[in-house]
């Protein structure tokens, strides 16, 4: 099945020679007659700048040229004083109405557009976005309010860390949050020198263009702490050239760059009482392995004697990113990365590749640099068995946590099993609890026997004499899934525990042969409380479920799906199910039967053919699945989402 939605399909379509043309018969806004005055200003021999509601940067080719941002489109009317004949894109730096609210001039004449892969939804989807936008209880304070107030057609999103080309000149895309979470900088090199269009994130050295800009949630800073960090990214570019969309350009700008990032960096350790992302720091546990315990999951670096490195999960930098990026992404988006500490890792610690990537566990907050660590570092990913479809197919499951993007997994492990990476050896054990899809991770690292075992035990601060663990039931938990994981612990003995969350600590047999009592106590607690016998589907509100759960369906094109069930009962249990969906759709067989062995899986599959003609009422919706098991009728206790294109 596709993984990617309509507007994942556009991102990735190759370049459209025009913008698509806004709907017929759809009534427009009315339009100011404001527009700036001056003129374009020459930079250098082919980039000019216009002052419009924000710097409008213009990069020539003979009678050709792209624009950097837009502004209200009255650049337009100076083209032909440089003999401009044709604008072959617009690149848009971030999504505020003032770099943008033109732009219904350009898709009126079949420019193309292009803006931040993570703020496409705010410019092609904006009318749905200010129907669903909090305006009571507001405590998200982000100024996602400055959105543009209809629809922009959109050609191609601006992906992180890739490379847009345009006639001769390549535009590095270069993730740069702070005024907006999805702003980016363009880094190109015109008329022989780098130059870098960095929308707001900054306005002259020491100066942004204003606060309000900065703050995402009721009474925070992460905007300067965004910022920062994006500056320190920039100014490792090394520009010749800044354009901000507020205030003059740059020449020459790293001791610029260095003052901003000083002044917020004190500015926000006033408002917090904190340092801020940029200054967090890695530690060695021993010459071989490096702990990052302020990322917002804890990231671990094996390092061999030939300089490659093992990484045992890779999130995002810290919780501000992760925290905000999670709560900014579009329902059929990904969350955002950015890259950090691999530069660190290099320079500290000798690190010269990252040959393998392992996951602790699925959990997107572990493992959402995993797609960047393959694309941009040709590292393979390695994992334990059961993960392996949530990663390459994600839509396919209703599990906590999960990360929207694909991507492919070289290797994978049984339980039990063991191998060898470089000077190291391994055994691999499945690990449940926390989650299924779940790994705890056994070698020896200069003497020390180190356990990874993800989120499935932390230190208590209880101080009761156990370890500390969680129980999400959407992340399937079954009865005895934590005696399982503790007993992993028992029977391989490490001395040392590197957990998914904070530093390494030690770790002895007592605290675990305590923990695991606690188990036992736990399990008990599961049997009193549900009905007798039925345990184990009182904890899994999956076990019966429609694969996949997020389904892509063109009208005409017939789609195989599944209904999968997990039978917990000691006795095969006979199962009826009819999927439940628009009357227009067919639906074959309309009647699914089958038995589910005794403690054991069992699926049936069924067909769903969307009529050509049918039109959605919305372009994403629910279907369900009656079910009848065991001869007793539970009703629609499962569902999956469609999205029509």
């Amino acid at each position: 099945m596709a993984d990617s939605t309509r507007r994942h399909f556009l991102q990735s379509a190759p370049l459209a020679a025009a913008a698509p043309a806004p709907a017929k018969g759809k009534p427009g806004y009315r339009r100011s007659r404001f527009a700036p005055e001056g003129a374009l200003k020459k930079l250098s021999e082919n980039l000019y700048q216009f002052a419009d509601t924000c710097n409008v940067y213009l990069i020539r080719e003979g009678n050709r040229c792209v624009l950097i941002d837009f502004g209200s489109g009255k650049i337009l009317d100076h083209l032909k004083d440089l003999g401009i004949s044709h604008v072959d894109w617009i690149l848009h730096t971030h999504h505020h109405r003032d770099q943008c609210q033109g732009d219904y001039r350009a898709a009126e004449r079949g420019i193309p557009i292009a803006v931040p892969a993570h703020e496409r939804h705010l410019f092609d989807d904006a009318e749905n976005f200010w129907r669903n936008r909090r305006v009571f209880h507001l405590y998200y304070v982000r100024n996602d309010f400055n959105t543009i107030t209809e629809n922009i057609p959109v050609a191609r999103s601006l992906s992180d860390y890739s490379t847009f080309r345009w006639q001769k000149t390549d535009f590095f895309v270069l993730p740069t949050p702070g005024h907006t979470l999805g702003a980016i900088t363009l880094v190109a090199t015109v008329d022989g020198r780098k130059v870098a269009f960095s929308g707001d994130l900054m306005y002259a050295p020491g100066k942004i263009a204003n606060l309000f800009d900065t703050q995402v949630n009721y009474g925070g800073s992460e905007g300067i702490d965004f910022g920062i960090f994006s500056l320190a990214r920039l100014r490792e570019q090394k520009p010749a050239m800044l354009c901000p969309s507020h205030g003059d350009p740059l020449p020459d700008p790293d001791a610029g760059i260095g003052q901003t990032v000083q002044r917020l960096t004190d500015y926000y350790r006033f408002q917090t009482g904190n340092d801020p992302v940029e200054s967090n720091k890695a530690y060695a546990v021993t010459p071989h392995l490096v702990c990052h315990f302020q990322t917002t999951s804890s990231f671990y670096a094996i390092l061999s004697n030939s300089g490659k490195a093992m990484f045992i999960d890779y999130g995002s930098a810290s919780g501000v990113h992760f925290g905000n990026f999670e709560r900014a992404t579009a329902a059929t988006d990904r969350m955002r990365f950015v890259e950090h500490s691999i530069d660190d890792l290099k320079r500290t610690y000798g690190m010269k590749a990252i040959d393998v990537a392992m996951p602790s566990h699925m959990h997107d907050d572990h493992m959402n640099g995993f797609p960047h660590l393959s694309r941009h570092h040709g590292t393979k990913v390695w994992c334990y068995e059961n993960m392996v479809d949530i990663f390459e197919n994600p839509r396919g499951q209703n599990l906590g946590c999960t990360l929207g993007e694909p991507f492919k997994v070289a290797r994978s492990f049984r339980h039990g099993e063991r191998f060898r990476w470089e000077e190291f050896e391994f055994e691999i054990t499945h690990s449940p609890g926390h989650t299924e899809y779940q790994m705890a991770l056994f070698t020896t690292i200069d003497g020390n026997r180190v356990a990874f075992t993800g989120d499935a035990f932390f230190p208590n601060p209880r101080n009761d004499g156990t370890l500390r663990h969680n129980l999400i039931f959407r992340n399937h938990v079954e009865n005895d899934s934590h005696l399982k994981s503790i007993r992993n612990l028992i029977e391989h003995e490490p001395n040392l525990i590197a957990p998914g969350h904070g530093k390494p600590y030690p770790v002895d047999k007592q605290i675990m042969l305590a923990t695991e009592q606690k188990f036992r106590t736990q399990q008990k607690f599961f049997f009193d409380m549900l009905p007798e016998g039925e345990t184990d589907f009182g904890l899994d509100p999956s076990w019966v479920k429609i694969y996949p759960y997020q389904w892509m369906l063109e009208p005409g094109k017939p789609q195989k799906g599944e209904v999968r069930v997990q039978n917990y009962r000691t006795e095969p249990m006979k199962m009826e199910v009819s999927v439940i969906a628009p009357s227009e759709w067919r639906i074959e067989p309309d009647v699914l039967t089958f038995e589910a062995p005794a403690k054991g899986h069992a699926k049936a599959s069924f067909t769903v053919t969307i009529p050509k003609s049918w039109t959605a009422p919305s372009p994403r919706l629910a279907i369900a699945a009656d079910v009848r098991a065991g001869g007793k009728y539970l009703g629609q206790i499962t569902e999956a989402i469609v999205e029509v294109h």
